[in-house]
């Protein structure tokens, strides 16, 4: 599988686009990480480690994992 680093300060998270089933959990969660109108989309350090981590939980397809 193809993950993709994005990494913060206090988190790294990891998105396989190959695995990804387009539930948009992880936009409607944190839009201020997750902005798929930005470059890079996934931008760790906008908000809490902690809530990062709780909304790619929520990721139903398992495209987002995480590493603190």
């Amino acid at each position: 599988m193809g993950y993709r680093e994005y990494r913060g300060e206090e988190i790294t998270v990891y998105f396989d686009k190959d695995m990804c089933q387009h539930a948009a959990e992880c936009v409607k969660g944190l839009p201020e990480v997750f902005n798929v109108k930005a470059k890079p989309w996934i931008a760790p350090d906008e908000a809490a480690a902690k809530h990062v981590s709780e909304v790619i939980n929520r990721c139903p397809s398992g495209a987002l994992k995480y590493k603190i």
